[in-house]
């Protein structure tokens, strides 16, 4: 954009000399003058447009997450990059556009994925402050996906007592145009489980979402024991989840499970949704890390990742990007206790199977509670 200014302006000021009248006869001191004028004015244009490039335009890898992350993330914020000496990460130099009032003005930090730079416009701070929960529940979704919220409600995420233990379900929200922000207002006044920040909600922005997460769970509920990020189009049983964080040897910290994924190739073609360019990520495969459909993790990581994130270049892969942050901290995931309690996808239904099991996923909230209803009637499951 600056380019462009500083082109069109400097043009207008050619293309106005150019189209002066060539008969019209100008005093020599004036036309001096004029020249000077003319001169000074296109320096003091070029000036302004080198100013006004960010760091992030100047550094061509850059442009390509730009364009990854266009119209996704905050549009009031306009980063202006630099390299941290001490963490080697980027950092911002300030550089702010007009906010909207009901938004606090601040620069980029870090990066864009980078959770303290978003603020939290609903929030439900003392869930945790009225007793400390043994497992929290983290769902990441879309505003206005109330169909989701409320079958999980109604099912595994109906309880705060599971095996004795308080197990708390929370709905991670950012911003959309699409959903009624009154209605997600009022859901929130009648359940006191939204948490929603002011990033954009969208496909490509579920790293930032994923480190908000994170984020929330080391500053709003440090005390739980465990945490576990799981999509909302997972049927969890939530009974055989509790029983297995209580086996023996299950490690307090440093500890993340869930189906794991090794010596996966980082998806270079242009085409698929995984996409991820090589300036972002340029090893051809990622570390171990745990499929984003729903993972684990002991309550001490939370804090250590957003710490570990400094020094991590953004891609659009939230559950790599997790793995990343366990590399950088020295970690590795662990297989669960027993692997096969965590599935992916679900092809038929089978009621001895889902008592089994930990994760399925499944294909619309109606069949999350269709399966459930019938999970949890009475009788033997096997």
């Amino acid at each position: 954009m600056g380019d462009q200014g500083a082109g069109s302006g400097g043009n207008a000021l050619k293309r106005q000399l150019a189209e002066s009248p060539s008969h019209q006869k100008i005093p020599l001191f004036l036309k001096t003058f004029l020249f000077l004028v003319c001169v000074s004015a296109f320096i003091m244009c070029l000036a302004l447009s080198k100013s006004s490039l960010s760091g992030w335009q100047r550094f061509a890898f850059h442009q390509r997450y730009n364009w990854l992350f266009n119209q996704t993330f905050r549009v009031n914020k306009v980063p202006a990059y630099r390299i941290h000496p001490k963490h080697k990460a980027f950092v911002t130099a300030t550089h702010k556009t007009t906010e909207p009032p009901t938004l606090k003005p601040r620069g980029i930090e870090y990066h864009q994925a980078y959770p303290k730079n978003y603020d939290f416009v609903m929030d439900n701070p003392d869930v945790c402050r009225n007793r400390t929960p043994f497992l929290v529940l983290m769902v990441p979704v879309a505003p206005k996906n109330i169909a989701a919220r409320d079958a999980i409600r109604q099912t595994w995420g109906k309880d705060n007592m599971v095996q004795g233990k308080v197990v708390l379900t929370l709905f991670m929200l950012g911003l959309s145009d699409e959903a009624d922000a009154e209605k997600v207002k009022l859901e929130n006044q009648q359940h006191h489980d939204l948490i929603q920040s002011d990033f954009m909600d969208t496909y490509l922005n579920l790293t930032i979402k994923t480190m908000v997460i994170m984020d929330w769970l080391a500053t709003r509920c440090p005390s739980a024991a465990f945490a576990m990020k799981v999509d909302s189009d997972m049927f969890l049983n939530i009974d055989n989840l509790v029983i297995m964080l209580q086996t023996p040897g299950i490690p307090q910290q440093d500890y993340l499970t869930g189906m794991l994924a090794k010596n996966t190739n980082v998806v270079q073609s242009k085409n698929s949704k995984w996409y991820v360019p090589e300036e972002l990520y340029p090893e051809p495969r990622y570390p171990t890390y745990t499929l984003g459909m729903g993972y684990i993790f002991s309550n001490d990581l939370p804090e250590k990742f957003v710490e570990a994130s400094k020094s991590i270049k953004p891609f659009n892969i939230e559950d790599a990007y997790i793995g990343m942050c366990m590399k950088k901290l020295g970690l590795s995931p662990t297989s669960p206790p027993n692997p096969s309690q965590f599935k992916d996808y679900n092809r038929q239904y089978n009621r001895c199977e889902f008592s089994k099991i930990i994760t399925y996923i499944l294909s619309t909230s109606e069949q999350l509670k269709r399966y459930w209803a019938d999970y949890k009637k009475p009788g033997p499951h096997c």
